[in-house]
């Protein structure tokens, strides 16, 4: 068959692209958000799990992405996206993780929460869970919490990061010096069993690596697109217990790694409930 024309799960899709169009649309996305997941991109085109398989294949057959666990990704690094802009990305699966997360927090304890998108979704679900104490370095936590009167909220200040609007930097570091928690909610632009959190800068690493060893219980959020991901060359090691909460989109092979290396894993479906991984 040729390239050009569509098979029949083309034909399906409502945008009616042809192989060679979706593959190149696959190229893009791969290179703009630094992860090809099967799931999202048969979600995204309207066609079959196997027929992004194909694609994929035959792209990285091609040299033009490099296969991972449950997708592929672009072979150089993609530039750092705004917190704008990933607040729309993977919203359902964000919300169900958040969900649950927040439903691990009881009244009375003090928590962190990082800054992210999925981490003030967590703020958001925390807002009836009264009284409690919450530190966060992420302006979303602070504007998620700000007008509930029985939550002490805590900003640990230091430099604002314009793109993940979050604070870093020796300020922040030395206010986390003096707390400890109870549970720390961190998010991760990628993570993998072996290497840890993938983040854009060094001074994002050390400051999770600081805020994991100040919790008695830590969690990382992160949707099943960012398992397995490496789109950056900085990484926060996490030495001692921790839990990958992801979503229900997330691939056997994907979670395979985590649970081999000993990482509790809580996979959730959009309303929270927790499944089997």
């Amino acid at each position: 068959m040729h390239d050009d024309v569509p098979t029949d799960d083309d034909t399906a899709t409502s945008r009616q692209l042809g192989s060679r169009a979706r593959r190149e649309e696959i190229v893009r996305l791969a290179t703009t958000s630094g992860l090809a997941s099967v799931e999202e991109l048969a979600g995204v085109f309207e066609v079959t799990a196997s027929t992004i398989r194909r694609d994929l294949a035959q792209l990285t057959g091609d040299g033009r992405l490099a296969r991972t666990y449950g997708g592929a990704m672009a072979l150089i690094a993609h530039p750092e996206t705004s917190l704008r802009q990933r607040t729309g990305e993977a919203y359902s699966a964000k919300r169900g993780i958040a969900r649950w997360a927040a439903a691990q927090v009881r009244p009375g304890e003090t928590v962190l929460l990082d800054a992210g998108s999925t981490v003030g979704a967590v703020a958001h679900e925390l807002r009836a869970t009264t009284p409690l104490t919450v530190a966060t370095t992420g302006l979303t936590v602070l504007e998620a919490l700000a007008d509930v009167e029985d939550v002490h909220v805590e900003c640990l200040g230091g430099t604002l990061r314009h793109l993940s609007q979050g604070f870093v930097g020796p300020l922040t570091e030395a206010a986390l010096e003096r707390r400890t928690f109870d549970r720390v909610f961190l998010g991760a632009d990628g993570v993998t069993a072996d290497s840890g959190i993938c983040e854009a800068a060094l001074e994002q690493t050390r400051l999770k690596e600081l805020m994991a060893r100040r919790a008695q219980h830590v969690y990382v959020l992160a949707h099943a697109a960012k398992l397995g991901r490496r789109p950056f060359h900085a990484w926060a090691r996490l030495t001692d217990p921790w839990t990958l909460v992801t979503d229900d989109g997330a691939e056997p092979a994907a979670l395979a790694p985590f649970l081999a290396a000993g990482v509790s894993v809580v996979v959730v479906d959009p309303q929270g409930l927790a499944e089997a991984p």
